[in-house]
């Protein structure tokens, strides 16, 4: 099976269409697949849900969709570096489902494990936790959430082998396999793609049955916040 595509277009070719709920992965602007959102952008694929952490900023990752109005709801847990998310948001222009960020990632991650929904504390007596169903477990009361199944999961790994077995850097580590792992198809842009068998399988993060889809790219790896100290005399 060759999952490897030559551009981040001819791997999402056919896997789009308007109104459909994509996983995103990435934290910030760290391990986001900026490949596949720039195509999706390209698609003009619209009335779009997206669940990821947050969007990006203004003109980069999630951000580019925000700003051609191709995302008509988030499921996020931050907003807080997208004046443009904000503004839409303020403005009843874009739906927000605000979502715990530990239920977000576990949300996606039971999807993946074919688990429809799950009881957590987190949101107990927020509006969070408005409309949905309670239950008590040893004296605690508890709020049900619904696993996030996906129609296409867009992810960005460090290294892959050409069947998807993937490892994530550091920080791109927390979203990025729960999401890959919640959608019907997952479409997974990396720095680089080896030979199967050069990775250790203890070191393995993501394994390849959830991967449909491989494009290797050049990545920006924007810093999302430059924070510099004053220069001192000698």
């Amino acid at each position: 099976m060759n999952k490897i595509y030559g551009s981040a277009a001819e791997a999402l070719d056919g896997l789009l269409s308007d109104g459909m709920l994509i996983a995103a992965g990435g934290f910030g602007l760290c391990g986001i697949p900026e490949l596949l959102i720039a195509a999706i952008r390209d698609a003009g694929t619209k009335d779009l849900t997206v669940a990821s952490n947050n969007a990006g900023v203004d003109d980069f990752g999630l951000g580019l969709l925000l700003q051609t109005r191709q995302v008509k709801k988030m499921i996020s847990s931050y907003v807080g570096e997208n004046a443009e998310f904000m503004r839409q948001y303020l403005s009843g222009e874009l739906e927000l489902e605000f979502t715990p960020q530990g239920t977000l990632a576990e949300r996606m991650r039971a999807a993946g494990h074919g688990i429809p929904g799950f009881y957590t504390k987190t949101g107990v007596g927020t509006v969070i936790a408005e409309g949905k169903d309670h239950k008590d477990f040893n004296g605690e009361t508890y709020v049900m959430e619904e696993g996030i199944f996906a129609d296409l999961s867009i992810v960005k790994a460090w290294k892959a082998d050409e069947m998807g077995n993937a490892i994530f850097r550091k920080t791109a580590r927390n979203f990025n396999p729960p999401a890959a792992m919640c959608g019907k198809v997952c479409v997974m842009e990396v720095e680089e793609i080896v030979p199967v068998g050069s990775l250790d399988p203890d070191n393995i993060h993501l394994p390849g049955i959830y991967v449909h889809r491989l494009i290797q790219g050049d990545h920006e790896k924007r810093i999302e916040q430059r924070t510099l100290r004053q220069k001192q005399d000698a």
